[in-house]
């Protein structure tokens, strides 16, 4: 499912335009991507949890050639599903 998969269910549900389903599905991704970003935890009750975790740098190795590499630090975006989601996924 994508972006305009979203928007066209929430035209089918909500009897919206789809331009105005489709800036919502924008808005609300943008505003758990701002939020993260912040280093705030966004959770959406019965869904789940949406927050950053910091990646330290660390030595890796080039599969290629099997040099010693750094990789740099990251921030990643995680998702812990609620247990209404996790028992909807496991019947």
């Amino acid at each position: 499912m994508n972006n305009a998969e979203l928007a066209d269910t929430l035209v089918t549900h909500h009897a919206m335009s789809k331009a105005d389903a489709r800036k919502a599905v924008d808005d609300l991704l943008a505003a758990i991507v701002a939020a993260a970003g912040k280093g705030d935890e966004v959770s959406l009750a019965g869904f789940g949890k949406f927050k950053l975790k910091d990646s330290p740098a660390r030595e890796g190795r080039n599969p290629a050639t099997g040099d010693t590499i750094q990789i740099a630090a990251s921030r990643k975006l995680t998702f812990a599903p609620a247990k209404a989601v996790k028992d909807a996924l496991n019947g």
